[in-house]
């Protein structure tokens, strides 16, 4: 019994071994090192939405509405997956259109062993798209967090994903009419900063306020929550940024060196003009600097020195504090967690600023401008108003359609209930 035993194990493992080289043969044009730096990446950029963003939006906004702002990032993340896989990374990255793609690989089915000019298999690169598509709806929730239904949130998310980020992906990343017209975005300035922006600024404008704004100051319940979510935020950008350069080379390292540098030169920037003009340097303060660095640096991470980066960072940083000041103190709009006048801003300056910083002629790789400075500065500024309009007009249009459906804004006794309890039944906090 036991030599019949050994011996049907012998066969076995001498089966397996013969089998073993078969499944371990390398498919042709795969790097490994370029396809391990999209999947570490993938990771972190969702590491960016849940629990990053999450903690950071949550902590601004008062205890009673903080699992609403939760639930926000987590049920997105849930509906920008599913969209992917039913269509929407085939409309954006598949197809040869000027405007969309096509459904080729609808279901994500039919997916390449190796993208079609990249070094990694297809599916690793719907991932790593994936998770972009993730962050970007999740961006804009924190331009009405306290007053929105949750039920309406979800079908306007839905059909922006679908009408708005996937078109610009395509029109960018997909080989679009912009890719064609010499438009560059390393990681997301157009694609994903100035999308979510110019959206938040149409939403805040048409929910408006919370009651009190501007009268009375709705104070952070957790500041240091929000520090903690910064800090995820923060090292999520290295696969937001990193991974962007889809190829584990200097480029990389180049992106990655950029994105740390920004985000100090930008953080300090802001605790210094906070500290002129207030008299104090705040733990929010300093890190919704460093947001705004990030976000400023991420159209062009792959492309400027380091000194370069540093100037992005603190300018951006400069350029987003007044445009804080100017929407909540001179619009008087309440984009509760600065989603334009950080993200939005941020993210079209330095689609902007690539043109000057990416040059060869300030040490920049010269990669994203081939054509002149001043040509490819035109192409950049018309790229972001372009895509800032269909954002606005599309937005407008999605939110009223959506309204007809389920209503926008919270009744008057939710919000004073807090949307925690009237929404979801629940509390994040129980005291005695």
């Amino acid at each position: 019994m036991t030599g019949r035993f050994m011996g049907r194990f012998a066969a076995a493992a001498f089966g397996v071994s013969l089998a073993a080289p078969a499944l371990a043969a390398p498919v042709d044009g795969i790097d490994k090192a370029d396809t391990l730096l999209l999947i570490v990446s993938s990771a972190l950029v969702l590491f960016m939405t849940l629990p990053g963003l999450a903690l950071f939006y949550g902590g601004l906004i008062r205890a009673k509405n903080f699992l609403s702002v939760l639930m926000h990032c987590f049920a997105l993340a849930a509906l920008a997956s599913l969209l992917w896989f039913a269509g929407a990374y085939s409309l954006a990255f598949r197809g040869a259109g000027p405007w969309i793609g096509d459904l080729s690989a609808i279901g994500l089915a039919n997916l390449a062993p190796v993208r079609a000019g990249l070094t990694m298999p297809e599916n690793v690169f719907a991932l790593y798209q994936m998770t972009f598509a993730i962050i970007t709806p999740a961006l804009i929730v924190g331009a009405f967090p306290e007053r929105v239904r949750f039920g309406w949130l979800m079908l306007f998310s839905a059909l922006w994903i679908l009408l708005v980020y996937v078109p610009v992906a395509h029109w960018i990343w997909g080989g679009g009419w912009l890719a064609a017209w010499g438009v560059q975005d390393f990681a997301g300035g157009i694609v994903v900063h100035t999308t979510a922006g110019l959206s938040a600024l149409v939403l805040a404008i048409m929910i408006g306020p919370r009651g009190g704004f501007p009268q009375s100051l709705i104070p952070p319940h957790s500041p240091a929550m929000t520090m903690i979510g910064a800090g995820m935020l923060w090292v999520g950008w290295f696969g937001f940024n990193g991974g962007s350069a889809l190829v584990a080379d200097a480029t990389a390292g180049s992106a990655l060196l950029a994105t740390h540098l920004a985000a100090c030169a930008a953080a300090l920037a802001w605790a210094v003009v906070e500290r002129i003009k207030i008299g104090k340097a705040t733990s929010v303060g300093i890190v919704t600097g460093a947001v705004a660095g990030l976000a400023t640096i991420t159209p062009a991470a792959g492309w400027v020195t380091p000194a370069g980066a540093v100037a992005i960072g603190a300018l951006g940083s400069l350029v987003c504090f007044a445009a804080v000041l100017a929407v909540k103190h001179r619009w008087k709009v309440d984009d509760s967690l600065d989603v334009f006048a950080v993200h939005g801003v941020g993210g079209m300056l330095g689609s902007v600023l690539l043109a000057v910083f990416g040059s060869a002629a300030l040490g920049g790789t010269g990669a994203a401008v081939t054509n002149g400075v001043l040509p490819q500065l035109g192409v950049q500024a018309g790229a972001v108003a372009i895509v800032a309009l269909w954002s606005a007009v599309a937005t407008f249009v999605l939110a009223k359609g959506a309204a007809l459906l389920v209503p926008m804004r919270a009744t008057a006794e939710q919000e004073h209930d807090g949307l925690d309890l009237s929404h979801h039944g629940e509390r994040a906090y129980e005291f005695d």
